[in-house]
C-alpha cells in the first residue's frame, strides 16, 4: 500500500499528470477494472502497453485520492512473478510502483510534457525498483485471513 500516482508535479520522466486527468481516469479504471477484479500489474514494465498474464505479479484492490496523490493497495498473487516480489519483500527490500498507460502529451515552454485528458491507464501500478513518481514507494502490509 502506498502512493501509486502523483498529480501536479514533474516526475523523473519529465511529465506532469494534472490531478483532474488522474481523478477522471482513476474513476474509470476503478469502475472497469478494480471493482471487477481485473486490475493487474506486472513485475517491471514490459515493452508493450498490454497486460501479459504470464508476467502478472499482483492485483490492484483499491485506489483512493488523498490531496494530489492517489493511494493504492495491491495484493501480491501466487504467480511466478508474484513469488519473486514476495521474496524481495521478505528480504526487506523497498519496492516502488509505476503507472503504465496511453495518451497524448503536450510540451510546455520549458520542455515539460503535460499528460493530456485522453490518458488511459493500462495498469495503475507495475512493481519497479525506481519509480518515476517521487513518492511511489510502497509499504508491505501483511494481512491474515480470519476464517
Amino acid at each position: 500500500e502506498g502512493v501509486f500516482l502523483q498529480g501536479g508535479i514533474k516526475n523523473k520522466n519529465g511529465r506532469i499528470y494534472p490531478v483532474e486527468t488522474l481523478r477522471e481516469e482513476v474513476g474509470r479504471y476503478t469502475e472497469n477494472y478494480i471493482k471487477k477484479n481485473r486490475a493487474f500489474g506486472e513485475l517491471n514494465h514490459p515493452d508493450a502497453p498490454t497486460i501479459n498474464l504470464d508476467r502478472v505479479s499482483h492485483r490492484i484492490v483499491g485506489l483512493r485520492q488523498e490531496s494530489d496523490n492517489f493511494i493504492g493497495k495491491a495484493k501480491i498473487m501466487d504467480t511466478p512473478m508474484g513469488r519473486i516480489v514476495k521474496t524481495f519483500m521478505d528480504e526487506g527490500c523497498v519496492l516502488g510502483v509505476s503507472t503504465r498507460g496511453l495518451g497524448s502529451l503536450q510540451e510546455s515552454h520549458d520542455g515539460t510534457k503535460i499528460v493530456q485528458p485522453d490518458f488511459m491507464l493500462t495498469t495503475a501500478a507495475d512493481i519497479v525498483s525506481d519509480p518515476s513518481a517521487p513518492e511511489a514507494f510502497v509499504e508491505n502490509i501483511t494481512e491474515v485471513d480470519r476464517a
